[in-house]
C-alpha cells in the first residue's frame, strides 16, 4: 500500500513538472522578448492591415504599406543592422494586446494610443506620432462637430479602440455602433448605417483620401499619442526601441517617412 501511494505521488509530481515545463516553453519566448528577437534575428511586428496611410494591405501588390510599416523597417535597421529583418503579422484594435501577450508578436506598431488603462497591460515606448480624435462624415452632412451628435444620431467606431470610449463620454446622447475593423466601419458609414465615423484624424485622412465624398469635420477633441507596445516587463526592449526611435528622428529619416504618408 505504501509502495502504491509512493508511486502515485511520484506520478503526480512528474505530471506537474511536465506541465510546468510546457508552460515555460510556451511563455518563455514572450517572457524575455529581447532575447527572443536576438535568437530569431528579426522583429515580429503586429501591424494594421486596414488603416490607410499607416498599415494597409495594398490589394494590387498584396503587401502591407504605410507610415507604421516604414517606421518598423527603420527601427529594425537601427536595432539589427538590416531594415528587412522584420516580419509583419496583422492585428486589429481588438486583437493587438492579446497577440502581444501570448507571444505571437514581439511589438505592436499599429496606431495604438498610449493610455493609463493600457499601461496596466503593456509597456509603451516614447510617443512616435501625435494624433487626435475627429469625425468623418459625408460632404453636406448636418454633422459639423461633436456637438451635433445628439439623440437620434449614430456614431460608428471600432471595437477595442479608445475612440469608442471617448465618443460615449463626449457625446453621451448618440448611439455608438462598433465594428471589427476600419474597413467595416467605413463601409457602414457609406451605406448609411451611421451619421459619422469617429477615430484618430490620421486614420480618417486615409479614408477621405480613399473616397473624396467624405470629409473630416469639427477639428480634434482628444489627444491621441501613438506608442509602440511591448509585453509588460520588457524594459530592455523598450529602451532599445526608444534609442532606435531617437536615432531615426535625429537622422531625418522620421520626417522623410512622415512627409511621404501624412500630407495633411
Amino acid at each position: 500500500m505504501k509502495r502504491f501511494l509512493k508511486l502515485t505521488l511520484i506520478s503526480i509530481l512528474a505530471v506537474m513538472m511536465l506541465g510546468a515545463c510546457g508552460k515555460e516553453k510556451v511563455g518563455g519566448g514572450a517572457k524575455n522578448v529581447d532575447a527572443k528577437i536576438k535568437k530569431q534575428d528579426k522583429i515580429i511586428f503586429g501591424v494594421k492591415n486596414d488603416t490607410r496611410l499607416f498599415g494597409y494591405k495594398n490589394p494590387s501588390t498584396g503587401k502591407v504599406e504605410g507610415f507604421d510599416i516604414d517606421l518598423a523597417h527603420a527601427l529594425a535597421k537601427e536595432m539589427l543592422g538590416d531594415e528587412n529583418k522584420v516580419e509583419f503579422k496583422e492585428v486589429t484594435s481588438k486583437t493587438r494586446i492579446p497577440m502581444l501577450n501570448n507571444g505571437e508578436v514581439d511589438a505592436v506598431i499599429a496606431t495604438m494610443t498610449i493610455s493609463e488603462e493600457r499601461k496596466k497591460e503593456v509597456d509603451f515606448t516614447d510617443v512616435y506620432f501625435q494624433a487626435g480624435q475627429s469625425l468623418l462624415v459625408k460632404k453636406g452632412s448636418n454633422i459639423k462637430g461633436i456637438e451635433d451628435l445628439k439623440k437620434g444620431t449614430k456614431a460608428l467606431a471600432v471595437k477595442g479602440s479608445t475612440s469608442a470610449i471617448n465618443i460615449r463620454e463626449k457625446a453621451p446622447e448618440t448611439q455608438v455602433l462598433e465594428f471589427e475593423n476600419y474597413g467595416e466601419a467605413f463601409t457602414a458609414l457609406k451605406s448609411g448605417k451611421g451619421d459619422a465615423l469617429t477615430t484618430d484624424d490620421a486614420i480618417l485622412y486615409g479614408m477621405a483620401d480613399e473616397d473624396p465624398d467624405y470629409e473630416l469635420v469639427g477639428g480634434t477633441f482628444t489627444e491621441e499619442p501613438y506608442g509602440i507596445a511591448v509585453k509588460k516587463g520588457n524594459t530592455a526592449l523598450v529602451d532599445k526601441l526608444n534609442k532606435a526611435l531617437k536615432a531615426v528622428k535625429d537622422s531625418g529619416k522620421y520626417e522623410e517617412i512622415k512627409s511621404k504618408w501624412i500630407k495633411h
